[in-house]
C-alpha cells in the first residue's frame, strides 16, 4: 500500500509542476515557436562581447510575466487612488492615494517600455486578464463599484483595506520577480516595490488602527 501511495503522490507533483510549466510557458508570450527562436537566437550570438551585452539586457519567461501582470496590477491601484480626491475623508487618506498614483504611474511606463524592447505586447488599457481575477490582490468589479460608491469615513476604511490586499498581492508578485527573474533592472523595480508597498500597507494598518 506505502509504495502505491507514494507513486500516486509522485505522480500528482509531476501532473502539478507540468501545469506550472504550462502556466508559465503561457504567461511567456505568444508562443508560435517563441522558445526554440530564442534558443536559436542565443546560440547564433554566443561571443565573449555579445554575452557581456546580455548579461544587462537578458530576460526570461518569469519577467515577462511580472511585467504583464503587474501592468493591470498598478493600473488598478492608480484606478483605486483615483477615487480619492472626490471621496475621502480623510487627509491621510488622500495623500496616501496620491502617493501611490505618483509611485505607479512611472512604473507602468517602464514595464510597459520593457516588453516593448522584448518584442512582447503590453497589456491594452482597460482588458483586464481573466486569469488576475482574485489573484494578487486584484479587485472585482463588485469591489470597485462598493469603492466608486462609498464617501467620506466608510469610503476611507474600505479603500485602506482594499489598497492593503491589493499591496499584499504585489508584494508576492515581487517576491516572485526577485526569486525567478533574469533581467537586473526587473528584480531591482521588484525590490523598490516591494520596500515602498509594505511600508504603505504598514502605514494604512495604523491609520484603521486609529479609528
Amino acid at each position: 500500500m506505502s509504495h502505491k501511495r507514494s507513486f500516486v503522490r509522485r505522480t500528482a507533483a509531476v501532473v502539478a509542476s507540468g501545469a506550472a510549466a504550462f502556466v508559465l510557458a503561457a504567461c511567456g508570450g505568444d508562443g508560435n515557436g517563441d522558445g526554440s527562436a530564442g534558443h536559436g537566437s542565443h546560440n547564433a550570438t554566443a561571443s565573449p562581447s555579445a554575452s557581456a551585452s546580455a548579461s544587462q539586457g537578458q530576460h526570461n519567461a518569469a519577467d515577462v510575466a511580472f511585467a504583464k501582470g503587474m501592468i493591470p496590477h498598478h493600473r488598478q491601484a492608480v484606478e483605486m487612488a483615483g477615487l480619492a480626491p472626490g471621496r475621502a475623508q480623510s487627509a491621510e487618506v488622500k495623500k496616501l492615494a496620491a502617493d501611490i498614483k505618483k509611485a505607479q504611474d512611472p512604473e507602468i511606463r517602464t514595464l510597459s517600455g520593457w516588453l516593448t524592447s522584448w518584442g512582447e505586447e503590453v497589456p491594452a488599457e482597460g482588458a483586464m486578464d481573466h486569469s488576475m481575477h482574485g489573484t494578487g490582490g486584484m479587485m472585482t468589479d463588485e469591489e470597485m463599484t462598493e469603492l466608486e460608491n462609498a464617501s467620506g469615513k466608510a469610503f476611507d476604511t474600505a479603500f485602506m483595506e482594499l489598497m492593503i490586499k491589493h499591496h499584499e498581492g504585489a508584494v508576492e508578485m515581487a517576491k516572485t520577480e526577485q526569486a525567478d527573474g533574469a533581467h537586473g533592472p526587473a528584480t531591482k523595480l521588484a525590490g523598490e516595490i516591494i520596500t515602498t508597498q509594505s511600508a504603505e500597507i504598514e502605514r494604512m494598518n495604523e491609520l484603521l488602527g486609529k479609528d
